[in-house]
């Protein structure tokens, strides 16, 4: 009887660490491009690409490619989460207004936008401290190289991989993963 108390309170011990070292896309709240507050929990039960964008990149025409991702698949339980970042080159240097104007008038993003945060450094938001640190996510370690770095969670808000930044938001990797094929 000794030893099965023991193994129960070990076992509890043992969950509450994995839980505690192990957060979820969900316990996360960010703010949108607007301002307000964006808890990430209400995309449960979705697949969700998470990417750092910038307007002056050689990558930023890859909106139009990731508008186009979502256009397709939206229907199918899946979002893109943009997150402007300034963090290489001073490639995305404008006001969430300004950014927001910009996604929309010249690629007609209609996916979420948040705020923009910083995605590497000292200075690190704690969702991309969380998307690029196996201690945190439980899974793989995956530092940002460059803007448009993608990041792929599943329906139960776990980073299963990632993309790298030159990786085109149509490659045949993402749709696999959002088809489950």
């Amino acid at each position: 009887m000794r030893n099965i108390v023991l193994f129960l309170i070990l076992s509890a011990m043992t969950l509450t660490a994995y839980t505690q070292n192990n957060k979820r896309l969900y316990d996360f709240t960010v703010d949108g491009i607007d301002g307000k507050p964006f808890d990430l929990s209400s995309l449960k039960g979705k697949k969700v690409l998470v990417v750092n964008v910038a307007s002056k990149c050689g990558f930023t025409p890859q909106y139009a490619k990731l508008e186009e991702l979502y256009e397709k698949y939206r229907d199918r339980n899946f979002v893109i989460i943009g997150f402007p970042a300034n963090n290489f080159l001073s490639q995305e240097p404008g006001t969430n207004e300004e950014i927001r104007t910009f996604c929309t008038t010249k690629y007609g993003v209609s996916f979420p936008m948040m705020a923009k945060i910083s995605v590497k450094g000292k200075d690190i938001h704690p969702l991309y401290s969380w998307l690029t640190d196996k201690k945190e996510n439980g899974v793989l370690d995956a530092s940002v190289k460059w803007n448009f770095q993608k990041f792929m969670i599943d329906e139960e808000g776990r980073v299963v991989d990632y993309a790298a930044p030159a990786t085109d938001p149509l490659d045949e990797k993402i749709i696999r993963w959002i088809e489950n094929r």
